[in-house]
């Protein structure tokens, strides 16, 4: 039986994941950015980029969703190299093409393909490097994997204003993601994973979930820690413009791609942050009751602004950013919950399922305000409903969800 090698904070592995979440969030995010260039490019008025907006980033998510599925039973099946080449150049290729779009139905269909690729990334990054670093550094190392991984945001904003011409943006994050592929060369497997090759048992069975009540729990309430991310992310980042009409907010109009940036910037504080609070801590469920109450106090101060200003609008995104800067803790406690033949399949399906409930999201705020208003206060209201919907129901995954600080990974599912 193989030794499982062990590697510090610094590692190789943890830095080829997290270059690969780099581009990975390059990749994801750029369609927030340039999405209202984007679109006017292709000739759509300002309703249409907020609607068909809204289409192609939940197009998007079910990409994400999808290609959870497919990558993580792939990274049990075959192994976790295997995802970290396979996604890559899915997503490199999708974004190229995406550079040549001419309508919105293609746009959407590049964002789908792409969002299968993307799907992949993180999940397997983080199972491999929970699995060759010791219990001890487990969060630190995956703290470290996302917070430098998320300044790909940074990097998509700025390169965004770098070039009049949006799908010149396509073309580079494509052109990173398989400059990548040569650094993957030196990355090695890990070695519970090899251990397990010697026998037989069942491995990326997804729907080992469903079959026992105990695990499909833990599946369920390690999916739900993660929403709020993304309603902060997918809903008042991603339409700060809309929201900043709506507050009839002073000085310059919000530009959504500067807010996204802004709150990338805060998000990889944060998620660099919390691996050690964790630590610190010895637990991740206190991290996260910190980190969920700072989080609860950024949401009341966006829909607090009907005397403020653009900036402070920004000053605001980066504080809801750094707040929700625990998706890293949130897919590391994914990969402690299950055993090494289901624990890419966890780890990759989790945050796609979050990623891939932003439809649902914008379903539920799109029920709650007029179909014609995409400003005023009915906008504001639907908003601020739906985020103390996903609060309370995120707030009790935690609180329900198992403590998985220093856990033993090397075991199996049975």
């Amino acid at each position: 039986m193989q030794q499982n090698k062990t590697i510090g904070l610094l590692g190789i592995p943890v830095i080829v994941a997290a270059l690969g979440y780099f581009v990975d969030i390059y990749d994801l995010l750029l369609f927030s950015i340039i999405r209202v260039k984007s679109l006017k490019g292709l000739g759509l008025t300002d309703a249409l980029v907020a609607s068909d907006g809204q289409f192609i980033i939940s197009i998007q998510m079910y990409g994400l969703l999808l290609g959870g599925i497919l990558w993580g039973v792939m990274g049990d099946k075959k192994g976790r190299l295997s995802v970290l080449f396979g996604s890559i150049v899915l997503y490199s290729l999708a974004n190229i093409a995406n550079g040549f779009v001419q309508t919105v139905n293609q746009y959407a269909l590049a964002r789908f393909i792409a969002g299968v690729g993307l799907a992949g990334e993180l999940g397997a990054g983080i199972t491999l490097v929970s699995e060759l670093i010791s219990k001890e550094e487990r969060g630190k190392a995956t703290s470290i994997v996302a917070g430098i991984g998320l300044t790909g945001a940074v990097a998509a904003y700025f390169i965004a204003h770098s070039f009049d011409n949006w799908r010149i943006c396509y073309f580079i994050g494509g052109g990173l993601g398989l400059c990548l592929l040569l650094l993957r060369v030196s990355v090695f497997e890990s070695g519970m994973y090899e251990n397990m090759q010697v026998s037989n048992i069942k491995k990326g069975n997804f729907f080992m979930f469903f079959t026992n009540a105990k695990r499909f729990k833990k599946y369920l309430l390690a999916i739900l820690v993660g929403l709020p991310t993304w309603y902060v992310i997918g809903v008042l980042i991603t339409f700060s413009k809309e929201f900043g009409k709506s507050f009839d907010l002073k000085g310059e109009p919000v530009d959504p791609g500067k807010a996204v940036m802004l709150a990338y910037v805060a998000i990889s504080i944060g998620d660099l942050l919390i691996g050690f609070v964790s630590n610190w801590l010895k637990s991740r469920k206190k991290a996260l009751y910190i980190f969920y109450a700072m989080t609860i106090v950024s949401i009341l101060l966006y829909f607090n602004q009907a005397e403020g200003t653009d900036t402070g609008m920004y000053a605001i995104c980066m504080f809801m950013g750094f707040a929700t800067g625990f998706w890293a803790l949130f897919v590391t406690m994914a990969a402690e919950h299950f055993g090494t033949n289901l624990r890419a399949t966890a780890a990759t399906t989790a945050p796609n399922m979050v990623r891939g409930s932003l439809p649902i999201i914008l379903l539920l705020f799109n029920a709650l305000k007029p179909d014609t208003n995409w400003t005023g206060a009915e906008y504001i209201h639907a908003a601020a409903i739906t985020g103390i919907v996903v609060m309370v129901v995120s707030s009790l995954a935690v609180i329900f969800t198992e403590e998985t600080f220093g856990k033993d990974l090397n075991f199996i599912e049975e």
